[in-house]
């Protein structure tokens, strides 16, 4: 291994340390909370950049950062006509429109015991089914443009969401049930009173755990047919082209994407169930 190697693994080292002071020494402090994840982040990078570096590895087999950034700055149009058609088209449509029926369909599973004993495991059943599967059936539905991919992500957020906001609706105790009926509130006012309010922090892991799948099931989805553009129609064509640098630039933006979309609806979160217990120590 050359020197870069070595300095690279002795970079790692250093950070490991300071990390492990700042986290020991100031466990409470909000700068070091942001710091040391930074911190993390770009000693994982410099350890990576003198990794592949020092041991001479084909840009075939895994690029450099030094490289990927490269490959970002000069293909920016590129990337930005791919993440507006995967990303804004397919997987934010789908996203909103899975997400949104998957509430109104939970709230009539929770108003009736035939549509909870018999939509919920048939639910589960079309949860389990691979999207590898689904996805080409659904582009031969809906075409090759972004609606069959929308349809893709509609498939794979639906069940999670309604799944946990059925939990979150029947998370009330009897007592509080009880109390409703006592001052004889119909089922509408209970429901936005008590039932939505509890259903709130099971919501949001569902619509977390949404946002991961959402891009998953656009990218892949392009794999089966797709315009000339998009994450995954570029990536597959890139690895045709052994344009590794591109592949993980496309990598790189989805999962930035992916990161900003999870941080948003965790502010969201924040901001709506701010009295919740899991929220008020953060």
């Amino acid at each position: 291994m050359s020197a870069v190697g070595w300095g690279a693994i002795a970079f790692w080292l250093a950070a490991w340390g300071a990390n492990s002071f700042l986290a020991n020494r100031y466990p409470k402090a909000g700068w070091v909370k942001a710091l040391v994840p930074t911190l993390f982040g770009i000693t994982l990078l410099v350890l990576w950049q003198g990794l592949v570096r020092g041991l001479n590895v084909s840009p075939v087999i895994l690029p450099a950062p030094t490289d990927i950034a490269t490959a970002i700055g000069a293909n920016i149009p590129l990337l930005w006509g791919d993440f507006s058609q995967t990303i804004l088209k397919g997987a934010l449509a789908g996203y909103l429109i899975g997400c949104g029926a998957a509430i109104v369909v939970a709230v009539l599973v929770d108003r009736s015991p035939f549509l909870q004993r018999g939509l919920l495991p048939v639910g589960n059943f079309v949860a389990a089914l691979p999207i590898v599967g689904i996805a080409p059936i659904l582009v031969m539905w809906f075409g090759f443009d972004w609606q069959s991919k929308a349809a893709v992500v509609v498939v794979m957020v639906f069940f999670p969401v309604l799944v946990n906001m059925v939990a979150g609706l029947a998370a009330t105790d009897a007592l509080s049930r009880d109390l409703m009926a006592t001052w004889s509130a119909s089922y509408p006012q209970a429901l936005v009173k008590l039932r939505l309010p509890a259903a709130l922090p099971f919501l949001f892991n569902g619509l977390k755990i949404a946002t991961t799948l959402a891009l998953i099931g656009a990218i892949v989805a392009e794999f089966f047919g797709s315009p000339t553009r998009g994450m995954g129609f570029r990536i597959s064509t890139a690895v045709g082209q052994l344009d590794l640098p591109l592949v993980w630039a496309e990598i790189t933006v989805a999962a930035l994407a992916g990161s900003g979309f999870y941080g948003l609806i965790a502010m969201i979160e924040k901001a709506a169930t701010f009295w919740h217990p899991s929220q008020r120590g953060k």
